[in-house]
Parts: structure tokens; sequence; C-alpha cells
């Protein structure tokens, strides 16, 4: 069966200018190693390791999350005030956000209380299922594609955040279930953006429409949206600006930009999916409740899962947005985008199995 029909003011600014600052100089660095990347990159893993591979990309956020919780059970002879305490520090600092954090430990308690549990040993079992009903919305999180195509996906996001190759590999992944995808190169602003996508469609295989940099955004889309009829493209995915002057200007630019669509298709985009980069931390939130005003996201993609031990944000994402967190990536390979399944991350998280191995 095919991987998509499997699953189905003022302070903001400064935080995503910030952000754009920080890390919307990697994507532009990243280009010089497309080619030297080229092989790694497009190597089809056996899908056998998948799994092992994602606890494998969980490892830095499992042992600062599941570890440290091991780790205060078993130091622990009792559960009280100061057991709780510590609870709520470990969850805050892996990044699961102090409202998280809080509603997470309390329902916890609640559990541990109508249970009549006492020993601190029985808590972990406790707070895996939590994890799991927190994310349970998330089940459901499948891409909406149209009946009748094309299906217009738009991806919005900052600099850095792995947005280009994110593209590449929904393309890819699409490609692989015989999906005839045009991609459209709407972030004429940065340098070489249209080149870094001009190379990631001629790896994969697909068709792209471009202008010259500096061109019109909404130009390209239009001409996007107008060949994906012509050329009957089943996906047209849509890249983005994702660094201009100030988050007033970025987010009119991709206001523009979902206006001609609507315009060119009434029932268009189909998803509008945002790129975090997990690595970012609690700054992804602000993010995406920027971004969410401006252009209404209906789903994430999370990136760098593998680089980082602030995984927890996955649980701040569920409980502070409600917007379902479509696609996870652990890895540089293009199959290391994966639809998102809450109980499979969940056990990820809390399955020690690999570091017992190590020891």
């Amino acid at each position: 069966m095919a991987i998509f029909d499997r699953f189905k003011g003022k302070k903001r600014e400064e935080e995503i200018e910030l952000t754009q600052d920080q890390i919307g100089d990697q994507e532009d660095s990243r280009d010089k190693l497309i080619d030297d990347n080229q092989d790694k990159d497009t190597k089809t893993p056996p899908k056998s390791g998948w799994l092992n591979r994602f606890k494998k990309g969980l490892q830095k956020t499992r042992q600062n999350l599941s570890g440290r919780l091991e780790s205060l059970i078993k130091n622990s002879d009792r559960i009280d005030d100061d057991f709780w305490e510590e609870m709520e520090e470990i969850l805050i600092q892996a990044d699961v956000g102090v409202n998280t954090s809080l509603e997470l430990v309390e329902k916890v308690q609640h559990q541990v209380k109508k249970q009549k549990i006492q020993e601190p040993g029985q808590v972990l079992e406790i707070i895996h299922q939590e994890v799991v009903n927190l994310l349970g919305f998330e089940e459901s999180s499948a891409l909406s594609l149209s009946e009748k195509a094309p299906s217009v996906i738009l991806v919005v996001g900052v600099n850095g955040a792995g947005k280009t190759t994110s593209i590449a590999k929904l393309a890819y992944q699409f490609k692989q279930d015989n999906k005839r995808v045009l991609l459209a190169a709407g972030d004429t602003f940065r340098a070489a953006a249209i080149d870094q996508l001009q190379i990631w469609a001629d790896r994969i295989g697909v068709e792209i429409i471009k202008h010259q940099e500096g061109a019109d955004p909404g130009a390209v889309v239009y001409d996007a949206v107008n060949a994906a009829r012509a050329r009957r493209a089943d996906v047209l995915i849509i890249d983005t600006a994702g660094r201009l002057q100030n988050k007033t200007n970025l987010m009119k630019e991709i206001g523009k930009v979902r206006k001609i669509i609507e315009r060119e298709m009434p029932e268009a985009p189909h998803e509008v999916l945002l790129v975090l980069d997990a690595t970012t931390g609690q700054n992804a939130i602000s993010q995406a409740k920027i971004f969410a005003e401006a252009t209404g996201v209906s789903g994430i993609i999370l990136t760098k899962l593998d680089g980082t031990a602030k995984g927890g944000i996955v649980l701040a994402i569920a409980r502070e947005l409600k917007i379902p967190v479509k696609f996870i990536g652990i890895g540089e390979g293009m199959e290391d985008l994966r639809p998102f399944a809450a109980e499979m991350f969940a056990d990820a998280l809390f399955d020690r199995s690999l570091e017992a191995e190590e020891q």
C-alpha cells in the first residue's frame, strides 16, 4: 500500500527574525554539499530497518527525556511533591513546554491516584500512555489530497529549517507512489534557492516551473498551477520565500501567493505544510503561531529530530497548536522523511533497548 494511503506583536517578530538570522545562512551553505551527498541521499535503505533508524534518530531526545525519567524513578523510594516537581523539570528541559509539562504531570498524578499506585517504578508506563493520549489526534493526520488532480501543496517555513530538502523528499515519495509531480520554485528572493530546487528536481526526475532570481513569486505560482493542469500532474508542490527583510513582508508575500492559488483553483491549496526545525525547540512554537495566523497551516513537517535532544517539542506542538505533525525527518536519506504516527513515536521515545545493548 502506498505510503500516503497508509497515513491518511513585536516579540514574535523579533523571535522569528532571530531564528532567520541564526539559521538562514545554513541552507545556503548546504547548497554546496548537495553533490557530495548525492549518493547518500538517493539510496533507498531497507524498509525493514526503518523502525531501528527511527529509534536511533530519537536517541538524544530519549536520553534527555525517558532516560532522565527512568533515573528519577530508580532513585526515588516514594511518590511525593519532590518527585512530581523533578518530573516537571525534566519535561520542561526536554522542550515539552511549561504548560504542556504541567498538564502532563497533572494527568499522570490523576492516574496514579486513580490506580492507587504507590511505587515509583509503576509511573513510567503511565507517562508513556499519557504521551500517546496527548498525541492521539495525530493518528488521523493524513495528507488531504484532491480526488481530482492536481493536488496543490504549499510549503512554508523559515530558511534553514530544511524546507527545500523536505520538498524534495516529498516529491521523491510521491514519485515512488507513481504520481506525476511538478515543483514550483516560488522562493525567488534567496540566492541559489532556484538552482537548489532544480538540482533536486533533476536528481529525482520531476519537472519544475521556475523564473529568474528576483522574479515575482506570484507569477511563478500562476504559471505552475496552469502548467500542472495542462501537464496533468497529480501533485504540485510549491516552495515559498523564507527570509525577507521582516515578518510583515514575508507573511504578505506568502498571503499573496495563496490568493493566486485560490483564484486559479478555488479548492486549493489542499495542504499548507509548515517546515519546523526541531533543534530550535520552543522557538518553533513561535514560528508556527505566526505562520498559522498568516497562512492557515494544515500540517507540520518536523525536521532534524535526529540531531537534537529537544524532541519533546512534538508534545508541545500537539498540545499548544492543535496542528497535526504530518511528517518527521530523522536523517538525510530520501526515505528518512516519514508520516508521523503517535504510538510509534511514543514507543520509540520510551524504548531504551538500544541503550541497553550498547552497555
